[in-house]
């Protein structure tokens, strides 16, 4: 199988229709989803397939037990990205490149503090108009990070669509 062009990373996912979504926007995309467990859920969860639809069979997906073997498991030098409502970059601030590790806490607690702060140079956070909101559902924030990163990518590499080897 051809390395992604891009990474999500879920960690501890709570609600398995986020999870579904993502799966289905990652196979759309040809990014590979890699689940950090605890999972809220387990992968048969009839949730999770009805929001991955009849997609689900072609996702490229990585499970981990737990952090520590995730990051055990990462490309020396994998460029990492958090997103954190607490981070003081915006999305927009950032710059992806192929191989990204788009990584997202779960639904009710986010990423680990721990975790943001061993790397707070490489978080970031969406810009978002009224302070009231405090957060975005989780597959509509992988959703908007995700399409960013490929904007990204793919005006660097002078093209207008998708990798045709990302698949």
């Amino acid at each position: 199988m051809v390395d992604p062009a891009l990474n999500v990373v879920l960690v501890r996912p709570e609600i398995p229709p986020n999870t579904g979504n993502v799966g289905r926007l990652c196979v759309a995309t040809g990014t590979r989803l890699h689940l950090v467990a605890p999972l809220g859920f387990e992968l048969s969860d009839t949730q999770l397939k009805r929001a991955g639809l009849d997609y689900w069979q072609f996702l490229d997906l990585q499970p981990h037990p737990d952090l520590e073997t995730f990051f055990q498991h990462l490309p020396e030098n994998a460029p990492l990205v958090f997103f954190s409502k607490k981070a003081r970059r915006s999305l927009y601030e950032q710059r992806f490149q192929t191989g990204s590790y788009l990584i997202f806490g779960n639904e009710s607690s986010g990423l680990p503090e721990d975790l943001l702060q061993r790397h707070s140079a490489n978080c970031c956070r969406i810009p978002m108009a009224d302070e009231r909101v405090r957060s975005l559902n989780l597959s509509t924030a992988v959703g908007i990070c995700l399409y960013e990163a490929i904007r990204q990518i793919n005006s660097k590499e002078g093209r207008d669509g998708f990798r045709q080897d990302a698949t």
